[in-house]
């Protein structure tokens, strides 16, 4: 047993986990109210402030920070100290908000009286086994000396895949339209400790019913909190012009929406009444047919047991873009080293998806533009080789983007068709490989007005039968509402040319002046949605972590 001289372990003996709950002084801002530390009191003396007291042994506490863009570091939280120790095992857990769409890195400092620090890049969440030990150094004087290891394991919390799965039907609702009944749909919200409500979800539009039953939702704890968070579930008549009628509303926890569906007894909807504080009681019902509970596999589920993400680029080619030697064309390579909106979007975007591609082999294509043999191509390959689209990493698109401006000519028109076909055959063929567990992501960087709306509109809508999602940026200061009816955002499924309905959304597209203009993040707002769409082609087919075939 070492010697301290501390004239306070409580830190070290301090009770962990289980129904105690995290030591608080130890937790956000140590030291703060509660009693001295070892590993806080050196915490501040590295900082230059006095030391508090002195010690003999290691007593090793773990601190993790998150990396901001801009360099600089916030600490997320801290485990538990452990007295006397060279071989620490912390109880403490630190919790970590996991964003698919940004690259997320994480410092890991272990503080002791005699021990400094150094922190190693890796990524854990991709890991099978989300295990990762990191190196720690000594970089005093200029000389690196190893000073063990600090393993470091990510899990998600339960609430990540505890769900609920719920089928609802109404009677005898309200008829608001003229010529037909209503179109109605439900949208459920959570309320918040401040009384706002936040949508979480909403059901298909059944068209002319009064007695709708709607397909099965599926709510995630993280999204309805718990079973007695109060949940808001209003019925609307659907309009197109966004002005949705409002039939009546409810408001139900999980565990009430469990009773209903016991008890096969329905609830009134209400509505707000002229009368100040009062509500009017509706003969409409809500009915819940089903309410299971389950467990669902998540994103994460699935990348750490093996699955990954295909990156694909094309290109935008078109005359629209401008010449590219001068300084005002999209296209315009600047000698300082200032990327342009094609640039930027490629590196912002191939920076985060790359991490979960084990081959970093990417295709890459150019579209709308005059080639290497004369003629005007709708899909080419990037780096002009006939026989191979594919180039290495990041830093391979943006060579093969450089080199091919100086040997394309920007042409037209802008087709989005045949590079969507392009990227779903690969998509296609990973079905066909026994224990493919690949999933496509095309990147569509563009600046124009589409020629081939209602053919792009066929091939999203063959797509979305294959694990492929799509997303588009949109440069320039063109009109991009087409891009907008593709994105699918409105609720309303792409249909085809011979009717037939996407069946599931598979785009996602964002103007890059809006994020020129500062009002969001090209990366949060191309990817946010990814991972749902990923879950939406593997959940309704069976597919799971540990099984990759198609059942």
């Amino acid at each position: 047993m070492g010697l301290c001289l501390s004239g306070d372990i409580r830190g070290g003996k301090q009770a962990v986990g289980g129904a105690q709950g995290r030591p608080t002084e130890y937790h956000n801002n140590a030291g703060s109210g509660g009693g001295h530390n070892d590993a806080v009191d050196f915490f501040f003396r590295s900082r230059g402030l006095h030391a508090l007291f002195a010690q003999i042994e290691s007593d090793p506490m773990a601190v993790v920070f998150a990396k901001k863009r801009e360099g600089t570091l916030e600490e997320i939280g801290r485990t538990e100290v452990i007295m006397n120790s060279l071989n620490p095992a912390w109880i403490v857990k630190i919790s970590i908000a996991y964003q698919f769409e940004i690259v997320q890195p994480l410092v890991f400092r272990v503080y002791d009286v005699d021990t400094k620090y150094h922190n190693v890049s890796t990524k854990i969440v991709t890991k099978q086994n989300r295990t990762s030990t990191l190196n720690l150094h000594d970089k005093r004087n200029g000389v690196s000396r190893n000073l063990g290891t600090l393993s470091v394991h990510a899990e998600e919390t339960v609430a990540s895949r505890s769900a609920v799965e719920i089928s609802f039907r109404c009677s005898r609702l309200a008829n608001v339209d003229l010529f037909s009944k209503s179109d109605p749909f439900l949208r459920i919200s959570r309320i918040v400790e401040i009384g706002d409500s936040i949508p979480i979800c909403k059901t298909e539009v059944i068209n002319d019913n009064l007695n709708p039953i709607w397909r099965p939702i599926t709510l995630s704890m993280q999204q309805y909190g718990s079973k007695e968070n109060p949940l808001i579930i209003e019925c609307f008549d659907f309009n197109t012009s966004g002005n949705h009628v409002l039939l009546g509303k409810i408001q139900k926890s999980v565990a009430d929406l469990q009773k209903l569906h016991l008890e096969h007894s329905g609830a009134n909807f209400v509505l707000p009444s002229s009368h100040r504080n009062h509500e009017k009681v509706l003969k409409s019902q809500l009915f819940v047919d089903k309410c299971i509970e389950k467990e669902q596999y998540t994103f994460l589920d699935y990348i750490s047991s093996g699955f990954e993400l295909n990156f694909m680029v094309a290109v935008d080619f078109t005359a629209s873009n401008g010449n590219p030697q001068n300084p005002n064309s999209l296209h315009y390579i600047d000698p300082s080293g200032r990327l342009n909106s094609y640039q930027q979007a490629i590196m912002e975007v191939g920076e985060v998806i790359q991490f979960y591609d084990s081959d970093k082999r990417f295709p890459a294509w150019g579209f709308g533009g005059k080639t290497f043999n004369g003629t005007v191509s709708h899909c080419f390959n990037l780096n002009g080789i006939p026989n191979g689209s594919e180039v290495e990493g990041v830093d391979g698109i943006m060579a093969a983007y450089s080199s091919a401006l100086h040997n394309v000519a920007l042409a037209g028109p802008t087709l989005f068709g045949p590079v969507i076909n392009m990227a779903a055959q690969i998509a296609g063929q990973s079905l066909s490989h026994h224990g493919k567990s690949k999933y496509s992501v095309l990147l569509i960087i563009t600046d124009g007005v589409l020629t081939d709306l209602q053919e792009t509109k066929d091939a999203l809508v063959r797509a979305s039968d294959l694990p492929l999602s799509i997303l588009i940026v949109g440069v320039g200061g063109a009109d991009f509402t087409q891009m907008e009816i593709l994105d699918g955002d409105n609720g309303r499924r792409l249909e085809s040319s011979t009717g037939r309905l996407a069946t599931r959304d598979i785009v996602q597209f964002v103007p890059m002046r809006e994020v020129h203009g500062g009002r969001i993040s090209a990366v949060h707002a191309l990817l946010e949605e990814l991972p749902g769409q990923f879950l939406t082609y593997v959940r309704p087919r069976d597919i799971k972590p540990c099984n990759l075939q198609v059942v």
